[in-house]
């Protein structure tokens, strides 16, 4: 599976060489693999979506693209190994991109809801993603999403 090793390296992905995609996560990578054997079409980082942070222009680069499109993105954590200011900001990206995109669909996977947002906090990744207005899942994409994605796909 892709996905970062212990050592923090990524490992290749066993798809083929021409559709090979090295994901940031071993979740993405679960993901990418329920999707495939869910037969429903995704790009890996397909849209790079514009927000402004304040005095600054960014883009967010959603995790996967369904049909219909649906943004899915895989959340372990919030930023990156504890780096308590890298998972605010990230928490802020989405917000922004919330804010400044109301039309776009993006949707949560998170690895364990139920973990606060940082150490101590009373706040779960669960509750941030309901009071943010963001649909989310843990560990899996729920069949209704694919099955959704699925019938846009179709279209």
């Amino acid at each position: 599976m892709a996905g970062s090793t212990s050592k923090g390296r990524a490992k290749k992905s066993p798809r083929p060489i021409l559709i090979q995609a090295v994901y940031k996560s071993r979740l993405e990578d679960a993901l990418a693999e329920q999707l495939e054997e869910a037969g429903v079409p995704f790009g890996y980082e397909a849209d790079k979506i514009p927000y402004e942070v304040p005095a600054r222009e960014s883009v967010y680069l959603p995790d996967f693209k369904l049909p219909g499109d649906i943004y899915i993105e895989g959340k372990g954590r919030f930023g990156h190994r504890g780096n308590q200011k890298a998972a605010t900001e990230e928490r802020q990206k989405l917000i922004l991109v919330k804010k400044q995109h109301p039309d776009l669909d993006i949707r949560l996977v998170f690895d364990n809801p139920n973990l606060p947002i940082y150490k101590g906090s009373k706040t779960t990744y669960a509750k941030w993603a309901d009071t943010n207005g963001f649909p989310w899942a843990a560990k899996r994409i729920p069949q209704q999403w694919i099955d959704e994605a699925k019938k846009h796909g179709s279209k």
